[in-house]
């Protein structure tokens, strides 16, 4: 198994680089992939304000990637979650954190506008901290 840097997805994803995406591409056709949490995350940032992927493209991406057969993604459950949220106007980074916290414990924010698009999209357990 190999753990892959974000940079190793950015190419997978970009093809902005002819000779990366290559040892990306073979990599990926040749090895079982480990894929953190915190990769997942990164990558999603650099291709929002790097690459300007829309936040729809960029869970779209995400999911076709960690679905693959030789993929495993870090509490790939929590992920997929977060990813399927993203349909649902909450933000990748905010929906992770929302399915990244203990069974059983409740999570708050300051930001009214996420705790509301989190509660529409059915998510449950989310208050605003002071309101």
């Amino acid at each position: 198994m190999v753990a892959v840097d974000t940079n190793v997805i950015v190419r997978l994803l970009t093809a902005d680089d002819p000779a990366q995406t290559a040892l990306a591409k073979a990599l990926f056709n040749a090895e079982e992939i480990w894929i953190a949490k915190t990769v997942v995350l990164e990558t999603a940032w650099v291709l929002r304000t790097v690459f300007e992927f829309e936040e729809v493209e960029v869970a779209e991406a995400l999911f076709k990637l960690i679905c693959l057969d030789n993929v495993i993604a870090e509490d790939e459950d929590a992920i997929t979650s977060a990813l399927r949220l993203v349909d649902k106007g909450v933000e990748l980074a905010d929906a992770l954190h929302l399915f990244s916290h203990p069974p059983g414990t409740r999570f708050v924010s300051f930001d009214k506008a996420f705790v509301q698009r989190a509660k529409r999209a059915g998510v449950e357990g989310i208050s605003r901290l002071g309101g």
